[in-house]
């Protein structure tokens, strides 16, 4: 966000996410306690998830374009109940390929939603190449709509801090939950975006017990309470660019 702007325009959080699903399992907390600050939270999915996540809808029998319409339906009411906007690419997953037309595409996205944060997959998941596809363009975009000699419409970027959302196999993914966001106040809220996604229901157990393993390792990097009882929410994240600060905390 620039400088100018700053003053008047609420925080703003962007969001860049491969499938329909992927930004309530992993980031649904953080998205949820930035909405209930007042701030803006785009969404940009990349694509429904209709040929590699929506296995139900496939066995079911569903043509491709029933099931995309179900799985858009499924993140907008997920997206709503987070507070947030969603823009759909429709770009088509397994595989969802890096193409200069997707990366400028998103590049608009940078310039309208101004982010002060950017949430994104990591750039490495050998079970799933659509994951770090969504990252790398991510990335890209973000360096590209920093540019001012960049064809794209809007105003430049800064350099919002990027974070990477927890993948669903992190010891494989060389993912390390460096940042724990507690998301206890919120956590109905994302479970109820979570009841969204009745296609992939299969996850919603999994993506809660996440939660409260992550809470506990919350509580226990967060100051003297151990052996207490607590019942603490959380969400990881891993930064692939540095901290930028004046104190240390």
């Amino acid at each position: 966000m620039t400088h100018d702007n700053a003053l008047n325009t609420p925080r703003s959080t962007l969001v860049v996410t491969a499938h329909a699903g992927d930004f309530v399992w992993r980031a649904g907390g953080a998205i949820a306690l930035a909405a209930s600050r007042g701030e803006k939270v785009t969404i940009a999915c990349l694509t429904y998830g209709e040929r590699g996540e929506s296995a139900k809808a496939w066995r079911e029998g569903k043509p491709l374009e029933e099931i995309k319409g179900m799985r858009r339906g499924e993140a907008e009411a997920a997206a709503a109940a987070l507070g947030a906007d969603v823009v759909f690419f429709d770009a088509g997953d397994y595989p969802l390929t890096v193409t200069p037309e997707l990366t400028d595409r998103l590049v608009g996205v940078y310039r309208e939603a101004q982010p002060d944060v950017v949430l994104t997959h990591p750039l490495d998941d050998p079970y799933n190449g659509d994951h770090p596809a969504a990252a790398r363009m991510a990335l890209d975009a973000r360096v590209l709509a920093q540019a001012v000699g960049y064809p794209a419409e809007g105003e430049i970027i800064g350099a919002p801090p990027v974070f990477f959302f927890e993948p669903h196999q992190p010891e494989m993914c060389g993912f390390k939950p460096q940042v724990l966001l507690d998301i206890s106040e919120v956590w109905e809220t994302k479970r109820k975006a979570m009841e969204c996604l009745a296609a992939q229901q299969h996850l919603w157990d999994y993506y809660t017990d996440l939660a409260v393993r992550r809470g506990v390792q919350l509580k226990r990097n967060a100051g003297p309470n151990l052996g207490l009882a607590h019942k603490t929410m959380a969400e990881a994240y891993m930064r692939p660019y540095p901290q930028v600060t004046g104190e240390l905390a």
